[in-house]
């Protein structure tokens, strides 16, 4: 992607956390975080390295409370059982919940590298953000497909990662919702040097290329790395979208 603004770690806290760190990873101009949510469960240790190994990023893992959306998914104890299977791994956990101030401790204790939570629950967000940096973790703000851009442009600053959900929030599998793309091109043009923009829901080769030309940096993928039986193959395929549309 032309453009592309790399990390500057000086003012940023490092993760604390036994693995990499999402600021780790900033020399990457695309990443691909497979989600998890749509994994194996009954073998998700060996579904999470496979992806890892067939060039995923990180891990994406979101949490649902079947309150803020019409859904429950997993807690902290998945996302410890994950770090205790894949130490070294990049843990993005995405806190799709009405409370999140009450599951920042809980995943960081569990080996989270980030944390994102909801604008749309959280009307002054600087007091959590700062409170996931002092554990260490990176952070970042989470916009719905019904929110405009404008409700986190003010926070930017104080962000590691901007997250645009493409999809309405609560299951996995959703068809990507393209109008959402002007709202990730606003807030690359306007985050400072080191903040990715990420999207999430939908993601696949048919929509990664657009994800990457509207200014994202970090993609979101569930069905379509672990809906298919070469998650590699898929992964490449999504990542080649991307560099298509970074020429």
């Amino acid at each position: 992607m032309s453009g592309m603004q790399h990390n500057d770690d000086s003012n940023r806290t490092p993760s604390l956390r036994g693995g990499r760190s999402l600021l780790s990873l900033a020399d990457s101009p695309l990443l691909v975080a497979p989600s998890i949510l749509s994994a194996d469960f009954a073998r998700l240790g060996d579904e999470c390295r496979a992806s890892l190994e067939a060039g995923g990023d990180l891990l994406h893992v979101d949490v649902m409370d079947g309150h803020f959306v019409p859904n429950l998914s997993m807690g902290p104890a998945i996302c410890a059982a994950v770090h205790r299977a894949l130490p070294e791994a990049v843990l993005d956990v995405h806190l799709m919940v009405t409370d999140p101030a009450a599951y920042v401790e809980p995943f960081a204790k569990a080996g989270a590298s980030h944390i994102t939570f909801h604008i749309e629950v959280v009307p002054d967000p600087r007091p959590l953000l700062a409170r996931i940096r002092a554990l260490g973790l990176t952070a970042g703000l989470a916009i719905n497909p019904d929110t405009p851009a404008e409700a986190i442009l003010p926070f930017l600053g104080e962000l590691d990662l901007a997250l645009v959900m493409s999809v309405h929030p609560g299951f996995s599998g959703q068809k990507f919702i393209d109008r959402v793309l002007p709202k990730t091109r606003a807030l690359r043009d306007r985050a400072p040097a080191g903040v990715r923009v990420e999207m999430d829901g939908g993601v696949a080769p048919e929509t990664a290329g657009a994800c990457m030309a509207a200014g994202c940096d970090l993609l979101v993928a569930a069905s379509a790395i672990f809906g298919r039986s070469d998650y590699r193959a898929a992964i490449r395929a999504i990542r080649d979208a991307g560099s298509v549309a970074a020429r």
